[in-house]
């Protein structure tokens, strides 16, 4: 039930047809999810008006403040998320529920404790990827001691 229906918005997206699907997103191919600013990867599938994806975010690793015309919910399943939404930053955990309103800019970094997954929901009219603040630099954030190579 999970076949194809058209070419899906996102490079590397599942479309789900038009008669329905069960997808299981864990045993799904990954993707980038917001790579210009971003570490999220996981699998997305797309419906008519929303797409959905199992994000994680591995510890230590996150996003640089970006936004997008979409608004955007993410709920918490595991790990915990230094969260900026705006000027008010806190930390997430299991069981939160985020939303980011359309082009508010925004930031979510995984503690250095573990990986984080969420489930991210937002609306079609804009693609999985954001777009990075000015002045905000290229690729994911890494906490000091989680760039590429420290932990593998």
């Amino acid at each position: 039930m999970s076949e194809k229906a058209s070419k899906p918005l996102n490079a590397g997206a599942v479309k789900a047809s038009a008669e329905g699907g069960i997808f299981k997103l864990t045993e799904m191919e990954t993707m980038k999810a917001g790579e210009s600013y971003s570490s999220a990867v996981g699998p997305i599938v797309e419906g008519e008006r929303t797409q959905v994806g199992l994000i994680k975010k591995a510890k230590g690793t996150g996003a640089h403040l970006h936004s997008h015309p979409n608004e955007q919910w993410n709920y918490i399943v595991q790990g915990k998320l230094r969260v900026t939404i705006g000027d008010h930053t806190e930390i997430a955990g299991p069981g939160s529920l985020l939303y980011f309103p359309s082009n508010v800019q925004h930031a979510t970094v995984a503690l250095p404790e573990e990986d984080v997954f969420f489930f991210v929901v937002k609306d079609l009219t804009h693609g999985i990827h954001g777009i990075r603040a000015e002045g905000q630099p290229e690729g994911a954030y890494y906490e000091p001691g989680y760039e590429p190579g420290k932990n593998d």
